[in-house]
């Protein structure tokens, strides 16, 4: 099913934003600019979006959801690819936000995420800053507000960003795509806020987006990464040190733009599901359990889609999958059968 969105619909997420326990989907409208909000009804349908305004953000780009003043209720942070700040809109809790608050990164910026990266039980806040080669750390205070950007140098570009454990010491790290240097940087976090000197793994052409998951059943976290130039996505196996072994890859469609994580046919190991920006469709590959990967089953998708997002939209217990068409102005869900 496809729902109309705004312009340039780049990015999309979820969470429950009225408090119904029923999945809702949070798309950016990079070309309104504004950000939209389709209310999950909880059988797979949504009714039209419910638009919020993102000013003064010019072009708002990729969105992450997290509980930043620790209320219970899920709030929202944007990047803005054509300005030097990002924005986070505390959620009301019943389809309502309060005005945007924005923090300057000092650049362009086109990945955000959440996590605790100082152990302090308050939602922190990374980005990828494209223009200045660096991520931004904003150490959440607890009410919604976040203090000043402290950086850490990446490689050239960094486009995408993903949080996980990767050394297993019980602390966040962060895995970067570093688009124009053809590798994916990994910082290892030191629990207090500060990171180390990332360390690079060759990936293919153009990594637009990278995503984690134990791929291989050991309870360490690998990194799935597309390589938009390649049509291919490159599974990096964990060492359970912060290290990675060499890609592994597997074919997409043509220009992957986006991944993500889930089980598609409940095997109890974890499947890859990929936005295929010039074939129009999204690729699902089956995990075999031992960092392999069936040959993709391609679906048809809106124009172009950019973002690409996991959740159970009709409370089957099984995962679904939206994205967002960005050269479509839409956003598809699609519904698991199996």
């Amino acid at each position: 099913m496809t729902y109309a969105a705004g312009t340039l619909p780049y990015s999309v997420n979820v969470g429950d934003f009225n408090s119904d326990n029923r999945l809702d989907i949070v798309v950016v409208n990079s070309g309104n600019p504004n950000m939209g909000i389709f209310f999950g009804y909880g059988n797979g349908n949504f009714p039209a979006q419910v638009t919020y305004s993102v000013s003064p953000l010019i072009s708002p780009y990729s969105v992450a959801v997290g509980d930043f003043n620790n209320d219970n209720r899920l709030d929202v942070a944007l990047s803005d690819r054509s300005g030097s700040s990002f924005g986070v809109l505390l959620g009301n809790g019943n389809e309502t936000f309060r005005a945007i608050i924005t923090y300057s990164t000092g650049s362009v910026s086109y990945a955000i995420a959440v996590g605790d990266f100082n152990n302090d039980s308050k939602l922190d806040i990374v980005i990828a800053n494209f223009a200045t080669n660096n991520i931004g750390i904003f150490l959440g205070n607890g009410n919604g507000t976040f203090g000043a950007q402290k950086t850490f140098s990446t490689s050239s570009s960094p486009y995408s960003i993903a949080v996980g454990d990767f050394n297993n010491d019980s602390r966040l790290d962060v895995a970067v795509a570093n688009s124009a240097s053809t590798n994916m940087g990994i910082f290892l976090g030191g629990g207090n806020g500060n990171f180390t000197a990332q360390t690079t793994f060759a990936t293919g052409s153009s990594p637009y987006s990278l995503a984690v998951g134990d791929f291989n059943s050991d309870n360490r976290l690998d990194v799935v990464v597309v390589n938009f130039a390649n049509a291919n996505i490159g599974i990096f196996l964990s060492q359970g040190n912060g290290s990675f072994a060499a890609q592994r890859t597997f074919a997409t469609g043509s220009s992957p733009y986006s991944v993500a994580v889930g089980d598609f046919n409940n095997d109890n190991r974890l499947d890859v599901v990929v936005a295929n920006a010039g074939s129009a469709t999204v690729s699902i590959l089956l995990g075999y359990g031992n960092g392999s990967f069936a040959t993709q089953m391609a679906f048809a998708s809106g124009l172009y889609p950019t973002s690409v997002v996991v959740g159970d939209f009709n409370n089957d217990t099984q995962a679904d999958i939206a994205d967002g068409n960005s050269s479509g102005a839409s956003v598809t869900v699609f519904l698991q059968t199996c």
